[in-house]
């Protein structure tokens, strides 16, 4: 199969089966996300990088558990919004974003975060993309992963509706806002983060994007994006 065919049939072939996995599967697949992982611990470490001094407030889209507030700093008023809450709180929403816009209210937000969150949206990249953007503050920043299926050997989570070339979604990304910064989450001969504690350690403190590297080895990716003027 051509890498061309490979991407037709792996972009569009479920374009429903993100609808399949509704509130029940999430329920209990959030709870892998329970504890920090490596990629939620360095988008942390980029937003709080990025909010150290006066208040600031924070969309997590996907929010799952809500593990990444405990990871913010105390100055972060911290908003989720995902299809399965398990613990209810007035900061936390319930709802289906393939089918409701995201939005938390009238509210409007500093920081907005998606991590693992695009590769579940079937067909629905741009708009969610768009609706994002409306809820950013002018000067806000949107920070968003994307796993690399450029790797060389790339696994396709069963779940996944949204499965293209990195480049093409950074290009979606492009359309709404201004790209500051790409990440790695780490890089692998696998495409998983790596288990053993050195390669951990690595991974969690290398932020610089080698793209000859990266396309083959990348992980996944964390973008780092402004409002566009």
């Amino acid at each position: 199969m051509s890498n061309r065919q490979f991407w037709d049939a792996k972009a569009w072939e479920s374009g429903a089966k993100a609808a399949h996995y509704k509130k029940d599967f999430w329920h209990t697949e959030n709870l892998r996300y329970s504890w920090a992982h490596p990629r939620m611990v360095k988008v942390a470490r980029t937003v709080n990088s990025l909010a150290r001094r006066g208040d600031r407030t924070l969309l997590d889209v996907g929010c799952g558990p809500a593990t990444l507030a405990s990871l913010l700093l105390p100055n972060i008023q911290y908003y989720g919004i995902d299809i399965a809450i398990k613990t209810p709180a007035h900061n936390l929403l319930e709802a289906d974003l393939l089918k409701s816009p995201i939005s938390f209210g009238d509210k409007s937000f500093d920081i907005v975060v998606a991590q693992g969150f695009f590769e579940y949206v079937g067909e629905l990249q741009s708009q969610k993309l768009a609706e994002i953007a409306a809820s950013l503050r002018d000067g806000g920043t949107f920070i968003t992963s994307y796993v690399n299926f450029d790797h060389r050997r790339p696994h396709i989570y069963g779940p996944y509706s949204n499965v293209r070339p990195f480049d093409q979604f950074r290009s979606s990304v492009e359309e709404h806002f201004a790209v500051r910064r790409v990440l790695p989450t780490s890089y692998n001969w696998r495409h998983r983060d790596s288990d053993r504690r050195i390669f951990k350690a690595i991974g969690l403190n290398t932020d610089l994007n080698i793209p000859v590297v990266g396309r083959s080895l990348a992980v996944q990716y964390i973008l780092v994006c402004g409002t566009r003027l």
